[in-house]
C-alpha cells in the first residue's frame, strides 16, 4: 500500500492510524512499542518519528510505501 504525504513528514503513531493499521492512536503506540513496526526494514521503537518520503514502513506484516 502507498501513503502520499502532504506535507514534509508524518509522525509514525500517526501514520499507522491514518492507514487503519490500528483502532486508534493509543494501538498504533502499542503496536510500535511491541515492537511490530519496522522503518526501512529496522525495527522503530519512537512512536513520533518523523516518516519521510522514499521510507518503507511494515506494520506486521502490512507494507507502506512513504511517496510525495
Amino acid at each position: 500500500m502507498e501513503f502520499e504525504l502532504k506535507d514534509d513528514y508524518i509522525e509514525l503513531f500517526k501514520l499507522i492510524k491514518v492507514m487503519d493499521l490500528a483502532q486508534s492512536g493509543g494501538h498504533a503506540k502499542i503496536l510500535i512499542e511491541e515492537g511490530l513496526v519496522k522503518r526501512n526494514g529496522e525495527i522503530e521503537l519512537r512512536k513520533r518519528a518523523k516518516i519521510l518520503a522514499g521510507e518503507t514502513i511494515d506494520v506486521d506484516g502490512d507494507v507502506i510505501e512513504i511517496k510525495k
